[in-house]
């Protein structure tokens, strides 16, 4: 597209006086809440703790920009919005960008990023998320009682000729097969995979190393493994049980299943007969398909309403009651869903654009990075603003997209805000409670 930047622009006359726009504004940026993420990040050391992942094979001599300036880039780059190399073309010039890197100078152009994402190891890969992991336990001033560990996968598609790209029946696309671990809303693994498999394939692996990792720190933390039944495998229920572990997974319906609920089915549908409303109940039985090492106790729900019968199972080893086991431990697994769906489209972790295979592992462990720092923000600077339980989307349109003219001067540097920002007391809030004082 043609550049064509004029001095002045005319619009259309509003109560009779003419308006004007013009380019004269100064050093104005329209990111200033990324003074958040960067105050964030310094209390996380979390850009730094990823570039000490990476091995830098660079001539120092010939070097103006270091790993931690463009892991800055990047990181901060996609929690506000930037997801293309390309927009650093732009942005590289902006004295806000560059306090945020901290770099005194021109930050890292695109084709500069670009080859440092392709120089990445696999080594530095599996590093890196040891860190998400290292965060979130470092994130607790003492031991949890219990730990909860929500393991999904979800679909990346992908448009071009990608290394391990393959088309995968139920999406209808060529993708990616992600599996995501989140605790609560705090994320410990996102791990690219290839979409030609199972979708529990490297789960069990993934959790034995969790497991490990998590009773080193706390000795005497109980953790539950908890998926959909995408993720019900025999062998990993035994080795759960082997190793104290709980599980609650859910359980794909099948006629075996549905004969041993058969009764409970019917009891709904008479209820139903009878008061014309909605009917829910609970049963347990123990079950074991045929390629199960044992038999393990199944709880069946069965729902019965104007659309027929809906029936819905989950296997554990947990105790409790049915219905307080279902309600309780199992369904709240659906938020980890809306989790992913930040990942996916607020932070482009979708954005798996190249062609090598690890450099969109890198991407991906780059867009994690950015929602742990929105995270933290949103679970500890706006606890008790009307901003805590906003999605990632939310917290960057409302918080970090903030228009500011910046003056600088020899012993300071002043961001002047609008004086009509709506957000300004949980803005000055958030800040209030991650800059130290």
């Amino acid at each position: 597209m043609t550049e064509c930047i004029r001095e002045r622009v005319e619009f259309t006359r509003i109560f009779g006086r003419r308006v004007v726009a013009d380019f004269t504004g100064g050093q104005i940026s329209s990111d200033a809440g990324g003074l958040l993420l960067a105050e964030a990040d310094r209390r996380l050391g979390l850009t730094e703790a990823v570039a000490e992942c990476v091995t830098d094979r660079r001539d120092p001599a010939k070097t103006e920009h270091t790993v931690v300036q463009m892991i800055r880039q990047r990181v901060y780059g996609l929690a506000l919005g930037y997801e293309d190399l390309n927009d650093w073309d732009h942005l590289r010039n902006d004295p806000l960008w560059q306090m945020l890197a901290a770099k005194d100078g021109q930050l890292a152009s695109s084709p500069t990023l670009c080859r440092f994402e392709n120089s990445v190891e696999r080594r530095a890969l599996f590093e890196m998320s040891e860190v998400l992991v290292e965060g979130f336990i470092s994130g607790h001033r003492k031991a949890p009682k219990k730990v909860t560990l929500d393991f999904d996968a979800t679909d990346d598609p992908v448009h071009g000729g990608q290394e391990n790209r393959f088309f995968h029946g139920y999406y209808d696309s060529y993708c990616y097969l992600p599996l995501y671990v989140f605790c609560g809303k705090q994320l410990l693994v996102a791990y690219l995979r290839p979409s030609n498999i199972d979708p529990a394939r490297g789960s069990r692996v993934i959790l034995k190393m969790l497991v490990q990792r998590l009773r080193k720190a706390w000795p005497h933390v109980r953790i539950v493994l908890r998926a959909d039944s995408g993720f019900c495998r025999w062998r990993t229920m035994r080795w759960c049980d082997r190793n104290d572990v709980g599980y609650i997974l859910g359980l794909a319906r099948n006629s075996r299943l549905q004969e041993r609920s058969r009764k409970l089915e019917e009891r709904a549908e008479k209820r139903y007969e009878r008061s014309g409303e909605k009917q829910r109940l609970f049963g347990e039985f123990d079950y074991a398909a045929y390629t199960w090492d044992k038999k393990r106790r199944v709880i069946a729900r069965v729902e019965h309403s104007s659309k027929g019968p809906n029936p819905r199972y989950v296997v554990t080893n947990q105790e409790g009651k049915p219905q307080e086991l279902y309600d309780d431990e199992y369904c709240p697994r659906g938020d980890m869903e809306n989790r992913i769906k930040e990942q996916q489209l607020d932070l482009f972790a979708g954005r798996t654009s190249a062609h090598r295979f690890d450099v969109n592992q890198f991407r991906l462990l780059l867009a994690s990075a950015a929602y742990v720092l929105v995270d933290y923000i949103r679970r500890h600077a706006l606890k008790d603003t009307e901003l805590q339980s906003a999605q990632c989307g939310t917290i960057r349109l409302k918080l970090f997209k903030i228009g500011a003219r910046m003056v600088r001067s020899v012993r300071r540097i002043v961001l002047h805000l609008s004086s009509g920002y709506p957000y300004a007391a949980i803005f000055c809030h958030a800040a209030e409670r991650l800059v130290p004082v």
